[in-house]
């Protein structure tokens, strides 16, 4: 067999287990793809104008490359603040509704920020939130898409009222606690510092107590030698009358 011949091969043989690992061509991955990404899944698809391997493709690279990311976790000032700027968003849109998507636009990209996704560019915000938040990431297209467009008759006006509507569910989503929230609250190093720093409790005193109080084998041993054995003074009175 040549050398041409098992580069073919070989090749062959690449390309089929490709192939085969390929989410595109697995319907259990496939699957768990469309079940994790929801309505994201078929917007994707429409995207790639139908081309449900492109789609798949596109996808599991996003989960690749986000499914590990480790989200901020905010404080309760900070939600408290992110609260109010909202709601100054929804007084806003009464009289200047292009101007009140252009903030919700702001606020959203500023709190993402906070979380801890990428912050450099737009498209990459967009994946990443897509694999964490995938039923609610249109919104931000939506007010990112129609940020500064001021209505020129009521449909428009309906359109940005329906864009805000929809960023206000991801709004929510972001300001809610997440499982890792927890674990980045914990591995921040004020946190050890004060766990390092808190008074000990009473049964942690006792236990340390303990250990100081308790002697060490050679030390014991070394008290036990130098100490002389007490003598009875019964018997030492019975000897001394037995002599006499």
């Amino acid at each position: 067999m040549t050398t041409v011949v098992i580069i073919i091969l070989a090749v062959v043989v690449l390309a089929l287990l490709a192939l085969l690992l390929a989410p595109s061509a697995n319907p259990a991955a496939a699957g768990r793809l469309q079940r994790r990404f929801g309505p994201e899944y078929d917007r994707t698809v429409a995207r790639h104008h139908g081309d449900t391997r492109a789609a798949r493709k596109d996808l599991a690279e996003r989960l690749r490359r986000h499914g590990g990311l480790h989200t901020r976790a905010l404080g309760a000032e900070e939600r408290e603040r992110y609260h109010r700027r909202w709601a100054g968003v929804q007084e806003r849109f009464v009289d200047s509704p292009g101007g009140a998507v252009a903030e919700a636009d702001h606020v959203l990209t500023q709190l993402i920020h906070d979380r801890g996704y990428p912050a450099d560019a737009y498209e990459e915000r967009i994946s990443a939130l897509s694999v964490h938040h995938p039923r609610h990431v249109e919104g931000y297209r939506r007010v990112h898409a129609l940020a500064g467009r001021e209505p020129a008759d009521g449909s428009v006006t309906e359109e940005l009222r329906a864009a805000v509507v929809s960023a206000r569910a991801l709004f929510e989503d972001l300001l809610s606690p997440q499982p890792q929230d927890e674990k980045d609250r914990q591995d921040r190093p004020e946190r050890r510092t004060a766990r390092l720093l808190r008074p000990r409790g009473r049964g942690e005193r006792a236990a340390a107590s303990g250990a100081q109080a308790r002697p060490q084998a050679g030390e014991g041993a070394a008290g036990q030698e130098a100490t002389p054995p007490a003598r009875d003074s019964g018997a030492g009175r019975a000897a001394t009358g037995r002599e006499a």
